[in-house]
Protein backbone atom coordinates (compact mmCIF):
# COMPACT_ATOMS: atom_id res chain seq x y z
CA UNK A 1 0.00 0.00 0.00
CA UNK A 2 1.27 3.78 -0.68
CA UNK A 3 -0.06 7.10 0.80
CA UNK A 4 -1.05 9.05 -2.50
CA UNK A 5 -0.43 12.30 -3.67
CA UNK A 6 -3.41 14.81 -3.54
CA UNK A 7 -4.06 16.69 -6.34
CA UNK A 8 -5.51 20.34 -5.45
CA UNK A 9 -7.68 23.23 -6.79
CA UNK A 10 -6.83 23.98 -10.18
CA UNK A 11 -4.99 20.43 -11.29
CA UNK A 12 -6.95 19.43 -14.91
CA UNK A 13 -7.61 16.02 -13.56
CA UNK A 14 -10.75 17.81 -11.01
CA UNK A 15 -11.94 19.74 -13.40
CA UNK A 16 -13.05 17.26 -15.79
CA UNK A 17 -15.54 13.73 -15.77
CA UNK A 18 -14.44 10.85 -14.41
CA UNK A 19 -14.37 7.36 -16.29
CA UNK A 20 -16.70 4.43 -15.63
CA UNK A 21 -14.70 1.31 -14.19
CA UNK A 22 -15.71 -1.44 -16.56
CA UNK A 23 -14.35 -4.10 -13.96
CA UNK A 24 -14.81 -3.57 -10.30
CA UNK A 25 -13.30 -6.64 -9.16
CA UNK A 26 -10.07 -6.05 -11.08
CA UNK A 27 -6.64 -6.56 -9.39
CA UNK A 28 -5.75 -2.60 -10.30
CA UNK A 29 -8.57 -1.32 -8.77
CA UNK A 30 -8.14 -3.36 -5.40
CA UNK A 31 -4.39 -1.90 -5.01
CA UNK A 32 -6.26 1.18 -5.56
CA UNK A 33 -9.07 0.72 -3.14
CA UNK A 34 -5.77 -0.01 -0.47
CA UNK A 35 -3.94 2.99 -1.40
CA UNK A 36 -6.83 5.56 -1.08
CA UNK A 37 -8.08 4.40 2.49
CA UNK A 38 -3.80 4.38 3.15
CA UNK A 39 -4.67 7.64 1.78
CA UNK A 40 -7.77 8.70 3.61
CA UNK A 41 -6.50 7.65 6.53
CA UNK A 42 -3.32 9.43 6.88
CA UNK A 43 -5.02 12.28 5.78
CA UNK A 44 -7.80 12.41 8.36
CA UNK A 45 -10.36 13.04 5.60
CA UNK A 46 -14.21 11.84 5.47
CA UNK A 47 -13.76 11.24 2.33
CA UNK A 48 -11.67 10.93 -0.80
CA UNK A 49 -12.41 10.80 -4.76
CA UNK A 50 -10.08 8.64 -7.06
CA UNK A 51 -9.73 12.05 -9.40
CA UNK A 52 -8.10 13.59 -5.84
CA UNK A 53 -5.47 11.20 -6.53
CA UNK A 54 -4.73 12.17 -9.85
CA UNK A 55 -6.78 9.09 -10.91
CA UNK A 56 -10.10 9.67 -13.22
CA UNK A 57 -12.38 7.04 -12.11
CA UNK A 58 -15.52 6.91 -10.65
CA UNK A 59 -14.30 5.58 -7.38
CA UNK A 60 -14.83 7.30 -4.22
CA UNK A 61 -14.15 6.48 -0.39
CA UNK A 62 -16.36 7.46 2.69
CA UNK A 63 -16.54 7.30 6.19
CA UNK A 64 -19.26 9.43 8.67
CA UNK A 65 -17.15 10.02 12.00
CA UNK A 66 -18.69 9.37 15.30
CA UNK A 67 -20.93 12.36 16.30
CA UNK A 68 -21.82 13.10 12.44
CA UNK A 69 -24.67 11.09 12.37
CA UNK A 70 -28.52 12.40 12.62
CA UNK A 71 -29.37 12.60 16.09
CA UNK A 72 -32.20 10.26 16.92
CA UNK A 73 -35.42 12.19 15.57
CA UNK A 74 -33.45 14.28 12.97
CA UNK A 75 -35.39 12.85 9.70
CA UNK A 76 -36.25 16.34 8.21
CA UNK A 77 -40.14 15.45 8.48
CA UNK A 78 -39.54 12.01 7.49
CA UNK A 79 -41.00 8.95 9.43
CA UNK A 80 -38.45 5.82 9.88
CA UNK A 81 -35.50 7.40 9.11
CA UNK A 82 -32.22 4.82 8.43
CA UNK A 83 -30.03 3.80 11.03
CA UNK A 84 -26.78 5.18 10.07
CA UNK A 85 -24.59 2.85 12.40
CA UNK A 86 -21.74 1.13 10.71
CA UNK A 87 -20.34 4.01 8.57
CA UNK A 88 -17.48 5.11 10.71
CA UNK A 89 -15.07 2.49 8.56
CA UNK A 90 -14.58 3.81 4.95
CA UNK A 91 -17.61 2.50 2.47
CA UNK A 92 -16.28 1.87 -1.08
CA UNK A 93 -18.55 3.46 -4.04
CA UNK A 94 -18.10 2.48 -7.34
CA UNK A 95 -19.73 4.04 -9.98
CA UNK A 96 -21.90 5.75 -7.74
CA UNK A 97 -25.20 7.48 -8.78
CA UNK A 98 -27.05 9.93 -6.66
CA UNK A 99 -30.92 10.31 -6.66
CA UNK A 100 -32.35 13.49 -4.24
CA UNK A 101 -35.21 12.36 -1.99
CA UNK A 102 -37.31 15.38 -1.74
CA UNK A 103 -36.29 19.17 -2.21
CA UNK A 104 -35.36 19.78 1.48
CA UNK A 105 -31.48 21.74 1.50
CA UNK A 106 -29.58 21.96 4.42
CA UNK A 107 -26.49 24.74 4.39
CA UNK A 108 -23.05 23.50 6.17
CA UNK A 109 -19.66 24.10 6.24
CA UNK A 110 -17.85 22.05 3.96
CA UNK A 111 -13.48 21.52 3.45
CA UNK A 112 -11.95 19.37 1.14
CA UNK A 113 -8.16 17.70 0.86
CA UNK A 114 -8.03 18.85 -2.74
CA UNK A 115 -8.28 22.80 -1.64
CA UNK A 116 -6.63 21.98 2.14
CA UNK A 117 -6.32 24.70 4.73
CA UNK A 118 -10.21 26.56 2.89
CA UNK A 119 -14.04 26.17 4.12
CA UNK A 120 -17.63 27.22 3.11
CA UNK A 121 -21.11 27.16 3.70
CA UNK A 122 -22.65 24.89 0.94
CA UNK A 123 -26.12 23.82 0.39
CA UNK A 124 -26.48 20.15 -0.03
CA UNK A 125 -29.73 17.84 0.00
CA UNK A 126 -30.40 16.50 2.88
CA UNK A 127 -32.36 13.20 1.92
CA UNK A 128 -30.78 11.41 -0.88
CA UNK A 129 -31.07 7.67 -2.10
CA UNK A 130 -27.79 6.74 -4.03
CA UNK A 131 -27.05 3.18 -5.89
CA UNK A 132 -23.18 1.95 -6.54
CA UNK A 133 -21.68 -1.28 -7.29
CA UNK A 134 -19.07 -2.98 -4.74
CA UNK A 135 -15.46 -4.86 -5.24
CA UNK A 136 -17.39 -8.47 -5.77
CA UNK A 137 -19.88 -6.47 -8.78
CA UNK A 138 -22.59 -6.69 -6.61
CA UNK A 139 -24.98 -3.40 -6.42
CA UNK A 140 -26.22 -1.85 -3.96
CA UNK A 141 -28.88 1.00 -3.12
CA UNK A 142 -29.04 3.23 -0.03
CA UNK A 143 -30.91 5.93 1.52
CA UNK A 144 -28.65 9.10 3.82
CA UNK A 145 -29.28 11.77 5.68
CA UNK A 146 -27.72 14.56 7.38
CA UNK A 147 -23.90 14.21 7.35
CA UNK A 148 -24.14 11.04 5.49
CA UNK A 149 -25.71 12.36 2.70
CA UNK A 150 -23.77 15.24 2.68
CA UNK A 151 -20.34 13.78 2.28
CA UNK A 152 -21.37 11.15 -0.34
CA UNK A 153 -22.85 14.00 -1.82
CA UNK A 154 -19.61 16.41 -2.29
CA UNK A 155 -17.67 12.89 -2.88
CA UNK A 156 -19.08 12.02 -5.81
CA UNK A 157 -18.90 15.56 -6.74
CA UNK A 158 -15.40 15.37 -7.57
CA UNK A 159 -16.08 12.53 -10.18
CA UNK A 160 -17.98 15.10 -12.74
CA UNK A 161 -15.54 17.28 -12.04
CA UNK A 162 -17.17 19.62 -9.26
CA UNK A 163 -15.39 21.25 -6.07
CA UNK A 164 -17.72 22.29 -3.06
CA UNK A 165 -16.98 26.32 -3.82
CA UNK A 166 -19.08 25.18 -7.46
CA UNK A 167 -21.84 24.75 -4.94
CA UNK A 168 -21.45 27.57 -2.86
CA UNK A 169 -24.44 30.65 -3.20
CA UNK A 170 -22.22 33.22 -0.72
CA UNK A 171 -19.34 33.12 -1.22
CA UNK A 172 -18.58 35.68 2.04
CA UNK A 173 -18.73 32.34 3.83
CA UNK A 174 -15.28 31.05 1.59
CA UNK A 175 -13.12 31.42 4.36
CA UNK A 176 -9.32 29.96 5.74
CA UNK A 177 -9.73 27.30 8.47
CA UNK A 178 -7.40 28.99 10.68
CA UNK A 179 -9.92 32.27 10.99
CA UNK A 180 -12.74 29.92 12.23
CA UNK A 181 -13.80 30.08 15.50
CA UNK A 182 -12.19 34.04 15.91
CA UNK A 183 -14.49 36.21 17.49
CA UNK A 184 -15.78 39.01 14.91
CA UNK A 185 -13.57 42.25 14.75
CA UNK A 186 -15.25 45.22 16.58
CA UNK A 187 -15.19 48.68 14.68
CA UNK A 188 -14.74 52.15 17.19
Amino acid sequence: MAILKIARMGHPVLSRPALPIADPTAPAIARLIDDMMETLEDANGAGLAAPQVHVPLRLVLFRVPPGREPAEGDDGGDSNPAPESGLESPTVLINPVIEPIGERMVEDMEACLSLPGLAGIVPRYHHIRYRWTDTEGQNHEREARGFHARVVQHECDHLDGILYPMRMTDLSTFTFTSELGRPAAVEA
